[in-house]
């Protein structure tokens, strides 16, 4: 059972666990490192060499060496941490934050918030139920120049917002295509770390992060990186439900790898008040080039276009439609921080990214997804058709065709996904078992993540 509501007061320390031991870890801890009052004092990942690693890391810079477990089970267990700071992979986040609430401790958890949608909304309801304070890791929602930016635009200076594209041109690589299975070190325990994913063999050139280019443990460039830009239109719209509709268009050209989710994708997201559009490169902008594709002179970015002009959020940038620059705003982030100070406040009101906030924003995304996973093969004038009657959707079609184009890419290789009828209210897709398995999600003993209610 949780423990009671605690305030943590200004002048009592602040514990942290940290479960995930990579790259993001590496970010918790030079984060939660400098925050006055907070100590890391425990570590957990499967591969125990990482463990150790990060607990060296932690002794060096901040004068305390935490504790090194390698079972996220067992550190539940212990009595002597706060907080938990999950950095694992997504595959792997539902389960820590869970636990962590059932077990009376406050989260602070990376994103995309979960690996399916409604394992997301379990977490929201642990959240609620056990009265823990949870944060995502969409730090747009502390970075000062879009705080700004989304009461300018609210204010209604540039005018009706007529649609938002966002957009991620992000140079990636192959992953690898083995003919023989990676092996696994020994210092990794496999089966944990596969966790509620299927345990099967690795064809991938590297074990960790590449398996973020797979459907078993990621959710492709759309969610990972889309969820920041995603929640910055989302936000901007005031929306806080999934879209009526939508639907994805895409592949994974060039890559003869072991990867199988999209690295060229365009999405529409389809709102009553304004149209959400996402395209993902992943390719450069041509084969003999090393510039990668941009929009509107950027490479990742919110832009949401009005009647007036348009403001590009995480450049600060606000334009009129002839591209003339009108105002300009600045701002730094300090999400850690935000997440520090709620904590000592006790108010889940202060948290910049509340838990409710990032399983709204990252369900949009897992529904594009959805889509392109339920799709066929198809031409360009099939394409055409069933976009209809939006025109942003089709210019980005237009910015899409180029692209292939660009290395001689046929686009009857693409994927086309259905138009599909969201349920807001059930979170879930209407009229589709199909989609809707991937909405509910798949698990694999014992780590199946289990139904909350709030």
């Amino acid at each position: 059972m949780a423990a009671g509501w605690r305030v943590l007061g200004a002048n009592e320390e602040i514990r942290i666990a940290l479960v995930g031991c990579g790259i993001r870890g590496g970010t918790h801890v030079a984060e939660f490192g400098k925050q006055p009052g907070v100590r890391i004092v425990a570590v957990c990942d499967p591969d125990h060499e990482r463990v150790a690693s990060f607990a060296k890391r932690v002794e060096s810079g901040y004068g305390n060496r935490p504790v090194e477990v390698d079972d996220v089970r067992r550190l539940m267990e212990r009595k002597d941490f706060d907080v938990v700071a999950v950095a694992t992979m997504q595959y792997w986040h539902a389960l820590p934050t869970i636990w962590a609430c059932e077990t009376g401790r406050h989260v602070y958890v990376e994103k995309p918030l979960a690996h399916f949608i409604w394992e997301g909304r379990q977490m929201v309801n642990a959240a609620r139920k056990h009265n823990r304070l949870v944060q995502v890791g969409t730090q747009g929602r502390s970075r000062g120049t879009d705080q700004q930016l989304v009461q300018y635009l609210k204010s209604g200076q540039l005018g009706k917002i007529q649609y938002i594209v966002c957009f991620a041109n992000k140079a990636r690589t192959a992953i690898g295509k083995r003919s023989e299975p990676l092996p696994i070190p020994e210092t990794l325990d496999y089966d944990l770390w596969c966790g509620p994913a299927r345990k099967e063999p690795i064809y991938r050139d590297r074990i960790q992060y590449d398996c973020s280019f797979t459907w078993n443990m990621g959710d492709g460039e759309s969610c990972n990186q889309g969820v920041h830009e995603i929640d910055v239109a989302r936000w901007v719209l005031g929306e806080t439900t999934l879209p009526r509709r939508v639907m994805s268009v895409g592949g994974r050209f060039v890559f003869d790898d072991a990867g199988d989710v999209p690295n060229t994708q365009i999405m529409c997201y389809d709102y009553p008040s304004a149209p959400i559009l996402y395209e993902v490169h992943n390719l450069r902008a041509g084969k003999d080039t090393q510039t990668m594709p941009s929009f509107r002179g950027s490479g990742v970015d919110t832009c949401v276009q009005c009647e007036g002009g348009y403001a590009m959020m995480h450049a600060g940038v606000v334009r009129d439609n002839r591209d003339k620059e009108i105002r300009k705003f600045s701002g730094g982030e300090d999400h850690f921080g935000n997440f520090i100070r709620a904590l000592r406040s006790g108010k889940r009101e202060d948290l910049n990214a509340e838990i409710l906030e990032g399983h709204l924003s990252t369900n949009i995304c897992h529904a594009g997804n959805i889509s392109y996973r339920l799709g066929r093969r198809a031409s360009a004038v099939e394409v055409r058709a069933q976009i209809g009657d939006l025109p942003p959707f089709a210019e980005m079609f237009d910015r899409y065709l180029g692209h292939l184009k660009a290395h001689a890419i046929d686009p009857s290789e693409s994927i086309l996904g259905p138009w599909l009828e969201c349920d807001p209210a059930r979170e879930c897709v209407k009229d589709n078992p199909r989609a809707n398995e991937f909405v509910r999600g798949f698990y694999r003993k014992p780590f199946e993540v289990p139904e909350v209610t709030a």
